[in-house]
């Protein structure tokens, strides 16, 4: 363990190295105290895993490049599809900065308002910048919509495995996957929220339809790999784990929309308790 997280921290430097800011502002960017960031990058402090995922986003790297040292290498979570793949090749990282900052933009926006309720200049005015700057990284308003599904794959992906890494339980793994679907006020709220406009949309766009089938597919592959490992360790019963997680994902899918819809009786903590009673009920081993 203490190599990996040796390697961890080298690849934290490799990246503030390119970063064009000092290692203040780094660690101001990914919400951390300075001396903290030293810490962590010293060994005498471990990374969270909110301060790994903002650290992918802030460099354009996965947070199982971070980890492990590869975007391929196998992890607790299913990588994103070919079309709903994580980041883009940072390059001059000034320009992914810059980039970063007008998706994190777009992302809020569409999430509090609604996608049709957002323009481009809402956008600009938002990060400061011209429509046309906007228009260079998303030549057209539907494609403000395609990234921050994409962006919301990529995040959820990067925090699964930031959170799930280390956790070898598959219990406790499929516990913890439910705990980061919960629409909880803030980022998984405002992720259902994307979701919830993107199912809206792809149902008449086929060209977005590939997108979310795609997408979709990782999550339903990271339930089913879980399932089917806790399966092998013993701790769930011996069904159909395909048939496991159709239910399981159609259940959290039902009960999301439900509670973000407001639905009276439908919260959080509701949603919460019925998913764990499934998981006890209808996987683990009795």
């Amino acid at each position: 363990m203490e190599d990996t997280t040796a390697a961890l921290r080298q690849r934290v430097r490799d990246v503030l190295r390119q970063y064009p800011g000092s290692q203040r502002a780094f660690a101001e960017q990914i919400g951390l105290d300075p001396t903290k960031l030293s810490k962590s990058l010293t060994g005498t402090r471990r990374f969270t895993p909110v301060e790994l995922t903002r650290i992918g986003e802030l460099t354009g790297v996965t947070v199982n490049w971070l980890i492990n040292g590869g975007d391929d290498v196998e992890t607790v979570a299913a990588a994103p599809q070919r079309t709903a793949r994580p980041g883009r090749d940072p390059g001059d990282l000034r320009e992914a900065s810059r980039y970063q900052q007008i998706l994190d933009a777009a992302w809020r926006l569409i999430a509090e308002r609604g996608f049709h309720s957002v323009r481009v200049s809402d956008v600009a005015k938002e990060c400061g910048t011209s429509a046309a700057t906007i228009h260079y990284y998303f030549p057209g308003r539907d494609d403000l919509l395609t990234e921050t599904l994409r962006y919301s794959v990529r995040l959820a992906f990067d925090r699964q495995v930031a959170e799930l890494h280390a956790v070898e339980d598959a219990h406790e793994r499929l516990l913890r996957l439910v705990e980061l679907q919960l629409p909880t006020p803030g980022l998984l709220r405002q992720e259902w929220s994307i979701w919830l406009q993107v199912w809206t949309e792809s149902a008449l766009n086929p060209d977005l339809q590939v997108l979310h089938s795609d997408s979709y597919t990782r999550w339903h592959d990271t339930i089913g790999r879980t399932i089917r490992q806790g399966q092998e360790q013993g701790v769930f019963a011996d069904t159909d784990a395909e048939e496991l997680t159709v239910t399981l994902t159609a259940l959290i899918d039902g009960l999301g929309i439900q509670v973000l819809a407001g639905r009276p009786g439908r919260s959080v903590e509701r949603m919460r308790k019925v998913l764990r009673e499934f998981v006890e009920r209808e996987i683990v081993r009795h």
